[in-house]
């Protein structure tokens, strides 16, 4: 008589991306709320925007607030980075203003300073990286003297994160000074060549089907080694305007597959819903755009529901 076969445990799939949702794509809610929508979901994390209507930064007892919030992100399972990239959270008048690369010294000086507490905040979240962008230049300056006030306002940044054990991870934005992948390898040659450990990259999947000459998910595998934080959403050739998923040009497939690769080589980061327009419907869009990706994820790789 035959033994009875021992019941084995079949192997785990291929790793899947790590999905959130940013909070500039929920300002209409809560964080609380927004937090429980988006674990109740089913995302793995959020990518939390600095702003007056969330997690404020200027606002007094920020300590405890973040405290607050870390509790949180622990009791619903949910991973975080922290983007720096509200409109008008220095300055009400001007958009994303004051930046890197203000001509005013002081009015630089203002964003450091933003950035350093964006560190505090990721350091006391446990976040996977903190988020930042060059700004456009504000006149026509010489591009070298541009890069330089780049390079110095950043030094202290990436000083801080470095001390708090943080990644910074820039992000190539259409318009700015940095608005390419050349333009980050520029800056990290200006830095003195960082440890990709410590300055790396925020890639941002529609930017690349804006403006970068090679196709999306072959600007994720050439980012790889740089890679902290995955911004995604649809997006048309040339045009920079953040759309839902479907909306755009974007063949979803390939750039999934790549992230794919990505999280099985050891990326710890998230791929995060990058719709800052599009609050008056955050939550549906949130519901949806999770249900797009893992319908596009390569089979085999989607996870059970």
């Amino acid at each position: 008589m035959s033994p009875t076969p021992t019941p084995t445990t079949p192997p785990p799939g291929p790793p899947t991306p790590r999905f959130g949702y940013g909070t500039n794509g929920l300002t209409d809610l809560r964080l609380d709320d927004a937090l429980a929508l988006l674990a109740d979901l089913g995302y793995d994390g959020v990518g939390l925007t600095l702003d007056h209507m969330h997690l404020d930064p200027l606002a007094p007892d920020l300590a405890d607030r973040t405290a607050r919030v870390a509790r949180r992100l622990d009791t619903l399972g949910l991973g975080v980075t922290v983007e720096t990239g509200a409109r008008y959270v220095l300055d009400p008048r001007r958009k994303h203003g004051p930046s890197l690369l203000d001509p005013d010294p002081d009015a630089r000086a203002t964003r450091t300073r933003f950035l350093l507490r964006a560190v505090r905040v990721a350091a006391d979240l446990g976040a996977h990286a903190v988020h930042c962008f060059s700004g456009i230049n504000p006149e026509p300056a010489h591009p070298d003297d541009a890069w330089k006030r780049l390079a110095e306002a950043l030094a202290p940044v990436l000083e801080a994160a470095a001390a708090a054990r943080v990644p910074l991870a820039v992000e190539p934005e259409p318009g700015h000074l940095l608005a390419t992948l050349d333009d980050f390898h520029h800056l990290r040659r200006l830095l003195g060549d960082p440890d990709p450990a410590l300055l790396g990259l925020t890639l941002d999947i529609g930017h690349c089907q804006c403006l970068e000459a090679e196709a999306p998910a072959d600007c994720v595998r050439a980012a790889a080694p740089w890679l902290h934080h995955v911004q995604i959403e649809d997006m048309r050739r040339g045009v920079h305007e953040h759309l839902p998923f479907g909306d755009g040009e974007i063949d979803f497939p390939p750039v999934l597959a790549a992230l794919a690769e990505l999280t099985a080589a050891g990326y710890p980061g998230l791929t995060v819903v990058e719709l800052p327009r599009h609050s008056h419907a955050g939550p549906d869009l949130a519901r949806t755009s999770l249900s797009f990706l893992r319908d596009r994820l390569t089979p085999g790789e989607a996870p059970a529901c």
